[in-house]
């Protein structure tokens, strides 16, 4: 049996949320990467005897659409797996339930999922630091729940988890980070693009269309130069403020 992390973080928060849940599992793991846009995600090699963990974060309540895509090409096997679901303490709505759809579509068996919450990735000041030590201590309490799930031979499911189907409409934040003066056209932003959306040749843009939002060239960027309109992260910021501002606690669904 292999323990394998299937994962989308552009910015961390979902990996370093995922290795917490994982700490309970039979070592080591495979990560696979489902940023990365150059991976032949129908050639992964899964078996029926896996032990599979699906983390995505969750933009504006669904997962995102790559991930979605790139998932939707995987071949589970019969494998059995974990659904992990991270929010900026918002709200995640639909997320779970499009993560499990999509695991069920593409062969996996789900047998356990987790709502956490980790810092935001475009407005930081919300869930500021999660997962701290209190969300730590808890989310290794649900991984050796999770592995014994994963172990057991007499699941028969379906999960019950939030959300509706038909889902919510997707639609991006709006905000598509652009490159100031001190851009020095280094190309890191464009070479880790999860979706491409920034050309090499020409790293100081950004194709809007294809841009989702994800913040990973802002946070890569080692002159600083990629970020968002300030008037635009101050209105979004007021706007969110009454839904972000209390602590939501991290939700495990048996």
């Amino acid at each position: 049996m292999k323990t394998i992390q299937i994962v989308f973080s552009p910015t961390g928060g979902t990996q370093k949320t995922a290795d917490l849940l994982l700490e309970s599992w039979a070592a080591p793991h495979e990560i696979i990467d489902l940023s990365d846009p150059q991976v032949d995600f129908s050639a992964l090699p899964i078996e029926k005897e896996d032990a599979v963990l699906l983390a995505v974060p969750s933009f504006g309540g669904r997962v995102p659409e790559p991930a979605a895509q790139r998932m939707a090409r995987l071949r589970g096997n019969g494998a059995r797996c974990v659904l992990l679901c991270v929010y900026g303490n918002r709200a995640y709505e639909d997320t779970l339930a499009e993560l499990y759809d999509l695991a069920q579509n593409s062969g996996f068996i789900p047998v356990a999922a987790v709502a956490a919450v980790a810092e935001h990735s475009i407005l930081r000041q919300y869930a500021a630091g999660r997962p701290d030590a209190q969300d730590a201590a808890q989310l290794r309490a649900f991984s050796a729940q999770t592995f014994s799930r994963i172990q057991e031979g007499n699941f028969t499911g379906p999960l019950s988890l939030p959300g509706n189907r038909p889902y919510k409409n997707s639609g991006g934040s709006g905000m598509v980070p652009k490159a100031g003066s001190t851009c020095v056209r280094c190309s890191l932003c464009a070479e880790n693009c999860p979706t491409r959306a920034i050309p090499k040749d020409h790293p100081q843009t950004t194709d809007k269309a294809a841009c989702i939002s994800c913040m990973r060239c802002v946070g890569l960027c080692p002159h600083q130069a990629r970020q968002l309109n300030g008037m635009m992260l101050s209105a979004a910021a007021l706007a969110l403020k009454k839904a972000c501002s209390v602590r939501k606690e991290n939700e495990l669904f048996l």
